[in-house]
């Protein structure tokens, strides 16, 4: 098995969305850029929002068991991906890679 390293690469916000359709919450994203996670094979990592895990796990799973090569040759670096969550009015680009050996 293979540690996940989770980075935050990108994040983006649409005001005209939230102020048309959202109703307000508070801290609906406290992630950083460049933030980073690792999954280990323990569950979500702390910190990181149900919403994004959701999204993100399928492919960390598949990263953490040794596959990749998403979508035959998507990327570069077939033990990669970069992936968004499903956030429509602040969705956050992450970028998934394969770490040390467990």
């Amino acid at each position: 098995m293979k540690k996940v390293k989770i980075t935050v690469m990108k994040m983006a916000r649409y005001d005209d969305l939230i102020e048309g359709y959202e109703n307000p919450i508070p801290h609906p994203c406290d992630l950083r850029l460049g933030q980073v996670f690792f999954f280990d094979g323990t569950g979500k990592p702390e910190g990181l929002c149900e919403s994004a895990w959701e999204t993100l796990f399928p492919f960390v799973r598949t990263l953490f068991e040794g596959g990749g090569n998403f979508f035959d040759g998507w990327m570069k670096d077939p033990f990669s991906a970069m992936l968004s969550c499903n956030d429509g009015f602040r969705p956050v680009s992450f970028y998934l890679e394969t770490g040390e050996e467990d």
